[in-house]
């Protein structure tokens, strides 16, 4: 799949999982292109150094500290995107699972 149109479909889902989720609020669409970016850049660059940092802590919880991590990195990209904004740390979990699922959805 070509990177534009991945981009376009990470933008859709984040924009659609920001409209179903009352405690997640965009701007615009140009926002939701902003989030996929910088969303997709922390996951790269940040998430798998947090993960091996945390992997006894990880391991002793059976995988569940996972979504802290998730969570933290989505209230991340809320501070750092102006325009996107997330109630609280559960939202932003809940906004990740969320995206998961239709990014699984747009994968397949």
């Amino acid at each position: 799949m070509p990177a534009l149109t991945k981009l376009l479909l990470n933008s859709l889902a984040v924009f659609a999982a920001a409209a179903i989720l009352p405690g997640v609020r965009l701007n615009n669409f140009f926002t939701a292109i902003v989030v996929a970016i910088v969303l997709g850049l922390v996951n790269t660059v940040i998430r798998p150094i947090l993960f091996l940092l945390t992997l006894p802590i990880n391991i002793l919880t059976l995988g569940l500290f996972t979504f802290v991590i998730i969570g933290c990195l989505t209230l991340l990209v809320s501070y750092i995107v102006p325009g996107f904004e997330v109630d609280g740390f559960w939202w932003a979990v809940l906004f990740a699972i969320v995206l998961a699922v239709f990014n699984s959805f747009i994968s397949s």
